[in-house]
């Protein structure tokens, strides 16, 4: 018999948290379902815990795979799921009790293909507080939204964990996570293709899960994965280049991929911010190239910021370098040099920057 949801859970060596992930779901009001455990080759004790899981409840299953990423994970999961509806729970989060019942109630009750809610940040150290997160607020909710027709929605953090999809409008649109090695933001693509999609879209105000913020090991913490939010971005507009009729979402894609960019760009150690703004210049000089930046969509803000980095990024670099160092004209002086060359620093000077 079909179960209601299919809860897809990612593992990989995070035997730390996953008896409060798998309880979390074990216990969930919403009792048809199925918890299919993706162990992408962990060497930790996540295989046995998971099996402890599945010799005690029916409803969980495990898939075991060699080592290949997140997405590979993830669309495995989304082959092996029989469910009405598809639900994500990242292996070091947990849901509330009822989060599964009031997406799937949302859901059913607008004959929704997606049915968001909101979301808790979540610290188990030094000591435990949740703070929520309002990614849906009041005005979003009590009616079905098309976000092709509300662009904002775009903007919105992924969050793809906060949510239940129809299983059925995910299968005929195609729709699928990038498989790159590791956990590399693959969420980024899977979400814009969800509301490029979708017409029929509910919000709940409700917070329905636990998103932990001190896993040191997260895929957001590690200064490594330096171009994986390009790899996200180059599929997306592989993406729209297959579906022309999606034509108009372009300048939408390119305010999201500015703020990616500038995201991973800060979250950079100086080395590594040197290298990316070449990479984040020269794709969007090749992006205004072909007509997708559209002021008036960017805003005057990014517009900025883009014509800066675009016209010399090194010297961009190194006076946002600069503008961080404090005990006056001199040291600045040095912060140009040292970051940004002699060229960077007699820029600075003619333009008598501070």
């Amino acid at each position: 018999m079909q179960p209601v949801v299919s809860l897809l859970v990612p593992i990989y060596n995070v035997e730390r948290y996953l008896r409060e992930c798998l309880d979390s779901a074990k216990n969930q009001t919403l009792s048809d379902i199925e918890v299919i455990c993706i162990n992408d080759g962990s060497t930790d004790s996540s295989p046995d815990i998971i099996r402890e899981y599945m010799q005690a409840d029916s409803r969980f299953k495990i898939i075991d795979k060699a080592n290949s990423g997140y997405g590979a994970s993830m669309n495995q999961g989304l082959d092996a799921a029989c469910g009405k509806y598809i639900a994500i729970l990242e292996s070091d989060d947990f849901f509330e009790h009822d989060a599964l019942e009031k997406m799937v109630n949302a859901a059913e009750a607008a004959e929704a293909q997606v049915a968001k809610a909101n979301f808790w940040f979540y610290w188990s150290t030094p000591e435990e507080k949740n703070e929520f997160f309002e990614l849906v607020t009041k005005p979003m909710t009590g009616h079905v939204v098309d976000p092709r027709k509300e662009n904002n929605i775009f903007y919105l953090k992924p969050s793809i964990w906060s949510a239940v999809y129809r299983r059925d409008f995910l299968e005929q649109s195609g729709i699928r996570f990038l498989e790159t090695p590791g956990a590399s933001f693959q969420d980024s693509s899977f979400n814009f293709k969800v509301w490029a999609m979708a017409d029929r879209v509910v919000f709940l105000q409700d917070p329905v899960l636990h998103y932990r913020q001190d896993n040191e090991s997260s895929s957001v913490n590690s200064p490594a994965k330096v171009y994986c939010i390009c790899d996200e971005h180059a599929e997306i507009d592989s993406f729209l280049s297959s579906h022309k009729e999606l034509a108009l979402l372009r300048e939408v894609e390119e305010g999201i991929k500015f703020d990616n960019y500038m995201w991973n760009y800060e979250r950079l150690t100086e080395p590594l911010q040197r290298e990316f703004i070449q990479r984040f210049a020269s794709e969007f000089s090749s992006d205004k190239s072909k007509g997708y930046l559209n002021e008036a969509v960017l805003g005057e803000w990014r517009t900025g910021e883009l014509a800066a980095l675009m016209a010399d990024p090194t010297y961009y670099h190194a006076r946002r370098a600069a503008q961080q160092v404090s005990g006056g004209k001199i040291a600045k002086a040095k912060c140009y040099l040292a970051v940004g060359g002699f060229g960077s620093l007699v820029k600075a000077i003619s333009r008598k920057v501070g």
